[in-house]
């Protein structure tokens, strides 16, 4: 059995992420937030893929109303993503937000920060420092250190100011598309901060590509007993990410979605076409909310013990 790393408990809406509860499936839309029946018809498509948590973009002014519905009809808790103007991070605390992510990299001055923190301590709602490699602040970004370095002392500098506030609702993200980049980053945090930590391979390409460095970086971190929550970042349909987050926990038996599918990958000895009944199977199995394992097997040699 993995040893999870222990944390302090967050809670994001009706689900709680660290201090031992199940680990939460995450992913984000990608509709225009002004458009709250097409987000709200995503994030159920969402939710019926497994997702358990739900972030959207508030990148306009002109996005909040958008949002505040979005958060008002959403079967799923919804987190606020702010990236440069401090005052959208406000405005979603007041209109709704489960979480605020803010970027260290982007959101701005000090006293600026402190006004976000400030919202949230009103509306009782947690924030995420959610430092990315793409978007590094400015002091960090030019030091001569390794990138998993910069990543977490951006982030353990924006936690010790958060603390100094007297603010710890607190959860943690640092991403970058290099697999082990993100999985040093990942262990230097699990090392300095008690926080829960959202776990994810940024940018990590389309269907297939992503999918491996995805499953690779997230694998080896949840092997670790690192992640209290994940999102698998795909060039895709986002119900996809949810697919994939369900996998990969199911890969290293943490948690199950669906019944598990045993295949094999066919050889000589195969005389049936099994590849498309394998396929059609795992298609119907993903409908299904079981613990049941189901072999599909092409020949005699490891098929009756499977």
């Amino acid at each position: 059995m993995i040893e999870r790393r222990s944390t302090c408990a967050v809670d994001v809406g009706s689900v709680r992420i660290g201090a031992g509860a199940p680990i939460a499936v995450q992913s984000m839309t990608n509709t225009d937030t002004r458009d709250a029946a097409a987000t709200l018809a995503q994030i159920q498509r969402l939710a019926d893929a497994g997702c358990e948590i739900v972030r959207v973009a508030v990148p306009k002014a002109d996005a909040i109303d958008g949002f505040a519905a979005v958060c008002e009809a959403s079967p799923l808790p919804v987190v606020a993503d702010i990236h440069f103007d401090h005052r959208l991070a406000i405005e979603a605390a007041r209109r709704g937000a489960a979480k605020l992510r803010i970027n260290p990299g982007n959101i701005g001055a000090t006293e600026r920060v402190d006004a976000v923190i400030d919202a949230a301590g009103q509306a009782d709602i947690p924030i995420r420092i959610g430092v990315n490699a793409g978007s590094l602040a400015i002091e960090y970004r030019d030091k001569d250190w390794p990138l998993a370095e910069k990543l977490a002392a951006s982030a353990v500098a924006f936690c010790e100011h958060f603390e100094s506030r007297e603010f710890t609702n607190i959860v943690v993200s640092a991403k970058a598309s290099s697999v082990n980049a993100t999985i040093d980053a990942y262990r230097l945090l699990a090392d300095r901060l008690p926080y829960p930590l959202h776990i994810g391979v940024t940018e990590a390409g389309t269907s297939l590509s992503g999918t491996v460095k995805s499953s690779v970086g997230l694998g080896v971190l949840l092997r670790d007993g690192i992640g209290d929550t994940l999102r698998v970042s795909l060039t895709a349909d986002p119900a996809e990410e949810c697919v994939v987050a369900w996998e990969i926990l199911a890969a290293l038996d943490i948690r199950r979605r669906s019944p598990e599918l045993v295949s094999c990958p066919t050889c000589g000895r195969t005389e049936i076409d099994l590849i498309p009944v394998a396929i059609e199977i795992e298609k119907l199995l993903r409908e299904r909310r079981s613990a049941l394992k189901v072999a599909v097997m092409g020949c005699v040699v490891n098929g009756p013990g499977e």
